[in-house]
């Protein structure tokens, strides 16, 4: 039995379905992050989780109990928000004890709590002030220690790093991984920030328009898509999608891109041959993610199928660690990753390695993934 459980989980709002039917296993310990566009309905979810929102259909159970009809304060979670909610008239001490306090826990045992959660956050020298001499990653902390001192079954993060700038974002990320990695706790993530899933998460669910796209581990939603909008959304950059299509006239079916005046570059399809017999004349869409098409003294020396074709490169772009080409196939631009010190200019050709090992295929009209 899975330790949080959402089954056909439905929430409307008046006539507007923002939920259709979500259905989550988590297991205790899991780090579960919810990521989507604005408007998809992850944070929806996690306020039915917490019991802010009341469900239109479904179930919610935690450890087994079905929570449906619990008030927030029974469900035993803890929620983080993006906005922090500190008071401002109580010092960082008061704002972790107050929780414990209204509960009645004994003053000893509040400021015993108190003391371990702040050193745990390195924030145990800021106790004694209040949250306006504090920086946003500080309040942070402080609104993290709040949820922490409650021990509770799980917790609930609602975008908490999102009001902070992206030095400050990526220190914090370290910082929620380790505490996880030392307390083992059930955490749920919402973000819009598919970087910070991909950082943080052990489970991710790919939410749109109130529908769950994909649940998986971050390699299996990077590396095998359910579908585009999946392919597309996770990455940075995003997975090249290609226009395309599979030409069976030749000794081998071959896998056809378009470049526009110059000749057609033809792949061959390995593998996924098979898979894509009923594709033979029809549009498909070819994935490959930047990093697997690359300079050839880059490609992957264990990839099993490795093709090469001249490109004509259209902008090239420096990053310091890597630099991006983008060249133009079906119709479209092509992000390719090259290594620094990679000879290419704009305006030129350059031969390119596809790592056809990591390579999706997916139908033009479903856009859902076919080999």
């Amino acid at each position: 039995m899975a330790f949080l459980e959402i089954v056909d989980l439905e929430k409307s709002f008046g006539n507007v379905r923002v939920l259709k039917g979500i259905n989550l296993e988590v297991e205790e310990g899991d780090f579960l992050v919810l990521v989507g566009p604005s408007g998809c309905g992850k944070s929806t979810l996690l306020n039915t989780i917490a019991g802010l929102e009341p469900i239109s259909g479904g179930e919610i159970r935690i450890n087994g109990r079905v929570v449906n009809d619990l008030a927030p304060a029974k469900r035993d979670i803890a929620m983080v928000f993006q906005s922090y909610a500190l008071y401002p008239n109580m010092t960082v001490a008061g704002n972790i004890a107050f929780g414990m306090e209204m509960r009645g826990i004994p003053k000893a045992e509040r400021d015993r709590k108190v003391a371990e959660v702040a050193k745990m956050l390195q924030i145990d020298h800021l106790l004694d002030r209040r949250p306006s001499r504090l920086s946003g990653g500080q309040r942070q902390r402080v609104a993290m220690g709040r949820a922490l001192v409650r021990d509770p079954q799980v917790f609930l993060f609602d975008e908490p790093l999102s009001n902070l700038d992206a030095k400050l974002r990526v220190e914090m990320r370290t910082e929620i991984k380790r505490l996880h990695s030392s307390m083992g706790t059930t955490i749920v993530y919402v973000t819009h920030d598919q970087v910070e899933a991909m950082t943080l998460a052990t489970k991710i669910a790919v939410l749109k328009d109130g529908v769950l796209q994909q649940f998986g581990t971050p390699d299996e939603v990077y590396n095998d898509p359910a579908n585009i909008f999946v392919a597309d959304f996770m990455g940075s950059p995003a997975m090249n999608l290609i226009p395309a299509r599979v030409d069976a006239g030749a000794a081998e079916p071959m896998l056809v891109l378009d470049r526009g005046s110059e000749e057609p570059l033809r792949l061959p399809l390995n593998g996924a041959a098979p898979k894509l017999a009923n594709a033979v004349g029809g549009d498909i869409f070819f994935g490959i993610r930047p990093e697997a098409l690359t300079d050839p003294d880059s490609a992957d020396r264990t990839a099993s199928h490795v093709a090469h074709g001249e490109c004509t490169i259209e902008v090239v772009e420096p990053t310091g660690s890597d630099t991006f080409a983008i060249t133009r196939l079906g119709g479209k631009p092509v992000v390719a990753r090259l290594r620094a010190d990679a000879r290419v200019r704009a305006g030129e050709p350059m031969r390119l390695a596809f790592n056809l090992d990591k390579t999706v295929f997916f139908d033009a009209k479903t856009e859902q993934r076919i080999a």
